[in-house]
């Protein structure tokens, strides 16, 4: 069985943003010694980090015993049973081939993880939702074929063709063919009536027109862009490239008016939906880490994924459960399907300390998320060997533990005028005393920090991370009074309309650290007159205020770091997770205001510069040009000063259990390689008793 390579006209795009190369150097050496042969670091690759502590090393994996079964046992007895086509027939004609970390596993068992209250939607995407058209490869240096078993990129990067696995098959047993991806484009994605509640994304644009989606055959699509999109094959790797292989055509379009006009009325009215839009949302629609994705929800659609939700997220269930997919088309290798596991199962627990004290109990089998804190490292190393776990490392992408975001582009007048002044950004900045937060809050882990990428990057720009970061409260106090001299009764500086300067800064109330980081800072700020009231609400509320630009200032953290070029929300308004310019962000990714949930205002002239000197990056696929481009990008944000950091993040880390085996250590961490999901979870596999 022959593992598929992308065409040789395909590597000149693959090559990645400067910005990723720099983790060749982190998991070199870590990853050589437990995986395949993997692509070698560019010689220009900066030095790697170096990691906080040394994890204890798990220990050797036992043999995963007789490897010559090509199916788990329970798939093989409803063969035999006659109630499951063999695995030769669910499997397509070049299954996808995933090599192995530690060793080849055995079947069977459940991964039991945690989810923090009703939208946690990100973790599940990150455990089974990873499988698009393209992925990341382990140690997230190149893109490679997934869905697609082989793509080509024409030169100046307008055409990006994929061949399909042909005889791949949805959970359900249907095919998955170019139809599917044809009815995702035509019928959902550029529908008029869906597209004005879901505006099409910036990575499906190019010259201001979206993406045209040809069917060549039934298992070849094209992606064709009116302008080079030098972009696209690394956004298609990411979770924003999900949308093409996750609406099946048969299954979807009962929900559509174009296939079921009749029926339509009556299933909106069965399903509580307002219109067919809704109701496409509700069984077949969302984007991965948001409040609702009908992947996790609707239990009745089908996936490509390894497991299959059973047991859905919402309503009244304590967790969430999916099986293993028969009809899963990758292969260890020595062609026996994946995957390894039986079933995957995830607690709902509301409260973060419910996850840590499962986790200690030794009944989470592999996670980081929400409880692999610097607080809780010293807890959990102290509990190992009652737990039955050990560590296992990730190289975080983030640039920054706390960010804290003014909204510059605040609906009233007089808090944009106050935030929009870089002068008071910069008071606010040198009132910090970031070396306590540090030493408080993060244990003495991370160093003073702006929003500026991390040491090892190409990008690395000493003066952008290190700017405004001295705790110097008689400089605040003199700039402040520069500005604003005027106090009340209590000590609270007057803005321009004469009422005390009080705003509120919204932060999710999971974030303990950033919680505590705040009522530091809250602190800082009174001693110089400016009064902030700590808000730690609902996710999805912040969000909700966010969406909308109802916020006065919010707090989240650095993404973009390494992936520098792919991430760039905290350098420039570029998406809506740029907390602090919404309408900024609007007008660059949807400029009619169609749909949009902030309304777009036009940019002050150093922030258009940067949005069309990002429009450049997106039109040349030549990676020296895409680095020259984003230095400038960075240059300006070094003049703007949009928002206000505090630390540097060290290296991250996970638990997992000592009997749960091929977890890669170190592997990154960031949402653009949703991990655990490029590492692989479907070799991951559990020592059977």
């Amino acid at each position: 069985m022959q593992k598929p390579i992308a065409s040789r006209r395909s590597r000149r795009v693959v090559r990645l943003p400067w910005g990723l190369v720099v983790l060749v150097a982190v998991l070199a050496v870590a990853l050589a010694a437990c995986a395949p042969a993997a692509p070698s670091a560019p010689a220009e690759a900066p030095a790697a980090e170096a990691p906080a502590a040394e994890a204890p090393a798990a220990e050797a994996p036992a043999a995963a015993g007789d490897t010559s079964d090509k199916e788990a046992p329970m798939l093989a007895e409803m063969v035999a049973a006659g109630s499951l086509p063999p695995v030769e027939e669910r499997l397509p004609a070049n299954p996808m081939v995933v090599e192995v970390v530690e060793s080849l596993g055995q079947y069977g068992g459940t991964w039991h993880s945690g989810l923090r209250g009703g939208q946690d939607n990100a973790w599940l995407t990150r455990i089974l939702g990873y499988d698009y058209l393209v992925r990341w490869n382990v140690d997230w240096t190149d893109v490679i074929p997934n869905l697609a078993e082989s793509f080509e990129v024409n030169d100046d990067a307008t055409e990006y063709t994929f061949r399909l696995r042909e005889g791949t098959k949805w959970s359900d047993g249907e095919p998955f063919t170019a139809d599917d991806i044809l009815f995702w484009y035509e019928d959902v994605f550029v529908n008029d009536e869906y597209e004005a509640l879901h505006p099409i994304g910036n990575m499906w644009m190019a010259n201001d027109e979206p993406v045209r989606v040809e069917k060549v055959d039934d298992t070849t699509v094209k992606f064709v862009f009116a302008a080079p999109n030098g972009l696209f094959l690394q956004r298609l790797a990411t979770p924003d490239g999900a949308g093409p292989t996750r609406h099946p055509k048969h299954y979807c379009s009962q929900f559509h008016p174009k296939y079921n006009q009749d029926n339509l009325d009556q299933l909106i009215k069965d399903n509580n939906a307002t219109d067919w839009v809704n109701l496409y949302d509700l069984k077949c629609g969302g984007v991965p880490g948001t409040p609702y994705d009908a992947l996790w929800y609707n239990a009745d659609l089908p996936t490509l994924y390894a497991w299959d939700i059973t047991t859905p997220y919402g309503g009244t269930s304590t967790q969430v459960v999916a099986d293993r997919n028969p009809y899963y088309w990758k292969v260890d290798p020595e062609g026996r399907q994946l995957p390894y596991i039986d079933q995957l199962v995830a607690e709902i627990g509301e409260d973060v300390e419910v996850l840590v004290l499962r986790a200690l109990n030794g009944e989470i089998d592999m996670q980081d998320r929400h409880i692999a804190t610097l607080a809780n490292k010293a807890v959990f190393a102290d509990n190992m060997e009652a737990g039955g776990y050990h560590f296992f490392e990730t190289i975080p992408s983030s640039m920054n533990s706390v960010i804290i975001a003014l909204n510059l582009t605040h609906k009233d007048p007089v808090k944009r005028e106050i935030f929009q002044n870089k002068d008071f950004r910069i008071a606010l900045s040198h009132a910090i005393n970031r070396q306590e937060i540090i030493d408080v809050v993060y244990v003495g882990q991370g160093e003073p920090w702006q929003l500026a990428p991390r040491p090892t990057s190409p990008f690395y720009n000493e003066t952008l991370a290190k700017q405004y970061t001295e705790y110097d409260p008689d400089l605040a106090n003199e700039i402040l009074d520069g500005i604003f001299p005027e106090k009340n009764a209590q000590g609270i500086r007057l803005g321009p309309d004469g009422n005390p300067i009080t705003f509120d800064v919204e932060l999710d109330a999971t974030q303990a650290e950033r919680i505590d980081t705040l009522e530091l800072i809250k602190g800082y700020w009174e001693a110089v007159g400016i009064q902030i009231n700590v808000k730690a609400e609902d996710r999805s509320l912040m969000y909700t205020r966010k969406d909308g630009n109802e916020h006065d200032a919010a707090v989240w953290g650095g993404d973009g770091g390494l992936d520098v070029i792919l991430e760039p929300r905290w350098y420039f308004p570029f998406s809506g997770e740029s907390l602090y310019a919404e309408a900024w962000q609007s007008w660059f990714n949807n400029p009619t205001g169609e749909g949009a949930l902030t309304a777009p205002e036009e940019p002050p002239a150093p922030v258009k510069e940067q949005m069309d000197l990002y429009n450049q990056i997106k039109a040349t696929g030549d990676a020296a040009q895409q680095a020259e481009l984003m230095t400038r990008i960075l240059e300006i944000a070094q003049e703007q000063f949009y928002a206000i950091g505090i630390s540097l993040p060290v290296p991250g880390y996970g638990i997992v259990k000592n009997n749960f085996h091929n977890v890669p250590s170190p592997h990154p961490g960031s949402w653009l390689y949703p991990n655990p999901g490029p590492a692989n979870p479907q070799q991951f596999w559990i020592e059977q008793e």
